[in-house]
């Protein structure tokens, strides 16, 4: 059959028209006359009345088909297939929406009665509407709602009817605002609201509904205040103040009303007395502050009487501001190099600056440890109260000069016990820190004998008492006191390196013979017989010299008593090896007959008792081995008597 092209492209544009967006209304509208929220709570909901579905109510998260239920929120319902909603469309945490899971046949799932509108007046109505299927559930193929809003006279006469089309699923839920507008007849204010699914359940054609509002459309409004080019103004001047209030309605009125209300927080409006025209001059008193808010109502002035016919303009906002009430203190004059304060109050934000720039600091108090004389001159704080309205105060910061410190010297050292003169010039008084080892605190020249390395500091204070200081660093050389240790063994032919306990200073030894070096610090001793070497040792800073005395002992050999008489006379009572002062490493070991150690010592010679674990040893011959661990490596051998 053939089909004129005319005809097809009619048809189309049905179609488009029939499944576009929400037909909303395009002039202003009024306050809503009917809001359903479904209320708000924790979960789950009370069911719908009876008569508003014919679905069935379940008590629990994630309805089956033909089911319904009223949340606050879902989530991972069927395996995650559904979108999660944390809130209602508003954004309410514990406001509740219907969640509905479509039946398996096209059916009404929702129907309410509207009554108390207005007879013969232009209406909108408009819900929201999420798809809570997941693209991707049911293999990507999943079935769209496809709503029809009926609104119709209680006797079923049809008013008007809108078809959202297909309900694309979205990667994330999204509340999305259906509606359209429709006129009440003569003598009509009840009617009949239908939604009608036309897809069939399965695997889909799942959604929210939230926020049903039935709102008066009538012609656009535009409002405005006179001199500016905002509908929302502010300021902060504390004087009486008009403004006049405009507004202009496009064609749709036949014969229209108009009064002006105020509201102090947007959403209570209170009509003003005598204010019926499309101008109304808004006074505000100096000592006003807050927002105050203004808007025009207006429709057919044969039901004007009733709220809900009425349509509103945009709303006009004055606020008014206070200029805060401000203090500041800052430190003035104050000294260079000193603490400065600075301090305000009075506001919620605070911005410091001074002329040619600077400070940039945003608190109400702050302080800085050294001043500058480059802060020097007016200081300027802004200080901004709640409502954005700001004072500027201001203060005049003098900082005066500290004065120029002159020392005699800025470090010396000295011997300890000798004193030294300190000198400051550049002020009127003066105060040296510490006191100790000084001959006066508050003279400009204190005499010093401090007893160990001290830095002096000076507080100086000028004409205008502002203070500067300096230092003087002393260092103190101590005494020094010559030690050449203790006193040395050896073997004739052998040589010994002399200790020097000595702190830091000159060095020399004497006699110089037998030295290897007789200035060196420890030199190296090979003396023939005993002798005697003196340390002289002088400070570097040239304070004293002292003297101390080592002896080197000097053995012509290793001389081992072969008998001793441990019988408590006093005379040769126990076994003496003194040579053995002279080795550092050795070994002695003495035997019985049968081969049992009695006596033994290693690297320090302790002379022998003749006593065995606390007991004296028999008389007779014993074994002893003597083995010195140095370059030459000597061993010893032999009989050992014990006398009683």
């Amino acid at each position: 059959m053939r089909i004129n092209n005319r005809i097809i492209f009619l048809l189309l544009l049905a179609f488009i028209c029939n499944h576009s967006i929400a037909q909303l209304c395009q002039g202003s509208l009024g306050d809503p006359i009917v809001n359903i929220t479904f209320a708000s709570g924790t979960n789950p909901g009370s069911p719908l009345s009876a008569a508003t579905t014919s679905y069935t109510y379940f008590g629990g998260d994630c309805p089956n088909d033909g089911s319904y239920t009223v949340r606050n929120s879902t989530s991972n319902c069927f395996s995650s297939s559904w979108h999660s909603l944390f809130n209602d469309h508003t954004g309410n945490q514990n406001g509740y929406f219907m969640l509905v899971n479509a039946s398996l046949d096209p059916s009404p799932f929702y129907a309410d009665t509207v009554r108390g509108l207005c007879s013969n007046t232009n209406f909108e109505f408009a819900a929201w509407i999420v798809n809570v299927l997941r693209p991707q559930a049911c293999d990507g193929s999943g079935i769209q709602p496809n709503l029809t809003f009926t609104i119709s006279r209680t006797d079923g006469t049809v008013l008007q009817t809108y078809n959202t089309g297909l309900i694309a699923s979205d990667q994330a839920a999204q509340w999305k605002q259906y509606g359209f507008f429709f006129t009440t007849p003569a003598g009509v204010s009840d009617v009949v609201l239908r939604i009608f699914n036309n897809s069939r359940g399965g695997c889909g054609n799942d959604l929210a509904l939230d926020d049903i509002t039935f709102r008066p459309c009538g012609p656009a409004i535009a409002a405005s205040i006179d001199g500016f080019t905002s509908d929302s103004i502010f300021y902060c001047e504390e004087i009486a103040r008009s403004f006049t209030l405009r507004t202009s309605l496009s064609s749709g009125f036949g014969n229209p009303a108009y009064q002006w209300q105020q509201s102090a927080d947007g959403i209570t409006w209170t009509d003003i007395a005598g204010a019926n025209a499309v101008t109304y001059t808004a006074s505000l008193s100096a000592t006003a502050e807050g927002s105050f808010r203004f808007r025009l109502a207006t429709g057919e002035q044969a039901n004007f009487n009733s709220v809900k016919c009425r349509v509103v303009s945009p709303v006009i906002t004055i606020s008014k501001g206070k200029k805060p009430t401000t203090t500041m203190n800052i430190t003035s004059p104050a000294c260079e190099g000193g603490p400065l304060t600075f301090a305000a109050t009075g506001g919620t934000t605070y911005t410091w600056y001074r002329e040619g720039g600077g400070l940039g600091v945003t608190q109400a108090n702050f302080s800085i440890p050294e001043a500058d004389i480059n802060l020097a001159g007016k200081i300027y704080v802004k200080v901004e109260g709640t409502a954005g309205c700001f004072n500027i105060d201001s203060a005049i910061l003098v900082i005066l000069p500290k004065p120029t410190v002159t020392v005699s010297l800025d470090s010396a050292t000295i011997c300890n016990g000798s004193s030294i003169r300190l000198s400051a010039s550049g002020g009127i008084a003066y105060q040296w820190e510490p006191a100790a080892g000084l001959s006066s605190a508050v003279v400009f020249d204190p005499l010093a004998t401090p007893a160990i390395t001290t830095n002096y500091i000076v507080t100086v204070i000028g004409a205008n008492t502002c203070p500067a200081k300096d230092t003087i660093s002393i260092t103190v050389i101590d005494s020094i006191q010559a030690d050449a240790g203790t006193d040395k063994t050896i073997i004739k032919g052998d040589a010994v390196q002399l200790v020097n306990n000595t702190a830091a200073g000159i060095y020399s030894w004497s006699p110089g013979s037998y030295l290897s070096n007789p200035v060196a610090k420890e030199p190296v001793a090979t003396p023939p017989q005993d002798i005697d070497y003196v340390l002289t040792a002088t400070s570097l800073a040239g304070c004293n010299t002292d003297r101390d005395t080592v002896q080197v002992k000097v053995f012509n050999d290793i001389y081992i008593p072969t008998a001793f008489s441990p019988d408590g006379n006093g005379n040769n009572d126990t076994w003496n090896i003194p040579a053995l002062k002279a080795f550092s490493n050795f070994e002695l070991v003495v035997y019985n007959r049968v081969g049992k150690v009695v006596y033994q010592c290693r690297n320090v010679f302790i002379p022998w008792d003749g006593y065995y674990s606390g007991s004296p040893l028999d008389p007779g011959s014993y074994v002893y081995f003597l083995k010195l661990n140095d370059a030459k490596n000597r061993f010893y051998k032999g009989n050992l008597v014990i006398v009683r």
